[in-house]
């Protein structure tokens, strides 16, 4: 399961993202990404300290968020190490 929380003020968008970037959810979650972009107050801020696992599609659509703009930010030592990865990335690259 996937849960999507937009929050936004006049500082920008924070959108917080709980659960499993698996398979399907991938694709909502870049779904989302899409209309969000298009309409939310910059920056847009990404946290997934609720995220609990990213298989290599999941890390494709923030790859995609990461260089459409959005700030992935995560504390937890997993999430921080894909987000560090994908800062990292020069280019998309599956994993």
């Amino acid at each position: 399961m996937l849960r999507i929380s937009v929050a936004s003020g006049t500082d920008g968008t924070t959108v917080t993202v709980e659960g499993r970037i698996v398979g399907p959810w991938t694709e909502e979650l870049g779904s989302c990404w899409r209309r969000i972009a298009r309409s939310a107050v910059r920056p847009i801020r990404v946290s997934l300290d609720g995220v609990s696992f990213v298989d290599s599609g999941g890390k494709a659509v923030l790859w995609a968020m990461h260089v459409d703009g959005a700030i992935l930010a995560a504390s937890t030592v997993m999430m921080r190490a894909v987000v560090d990865d994908i800062a990292g990335s020069r280019s998309h690259r599956s994993t």
